[in-house]
């Protein structure tokens, strides 16, 4: 595929993405970013899929810095929802 065009697809949807998510009422937000978090897998996948495919130097630093990314996304949004659902918990039981 034109790089081009992986570049502008990329700016179009984080653009439609920000839109929406900025009208995402408050007492929502929590359940969709634990659902997020899960599918922050599928970015992780598709960097070490890109990997695997293309050994150039500057696609090996891409791929790595995105699987770092990607990684501390799902790491960090797991413990900060962990977290959020404590809060949720009684003292009772």
């Amino acid at each position: 595929m034109n790089e081009l065009f992986l570049v502008l697809l990329f700016i179009g949807t984080a653009l439609v993405g920000y839109k929406i998510i900025s009208h995402v009422p408050s007492l929502l937000h929590t359940p969709l970013m634990s659902g997020m978090n899960a599918l922050s897998g599928i970015p992780l996948l598709g960097a070490i899929q890109a990997f695997h495919n293309d050994l150039t130097i500057i696609s090996i630093i891409l791929c790595l810095l995105g699987v770092f990314i990607a990684s501390i996304n799902i790491i960090g949004g797991f413990g900060i929802t962990g977290r959020m659902l404590k809060m949720f918990k009684s003292s009772r039981g």
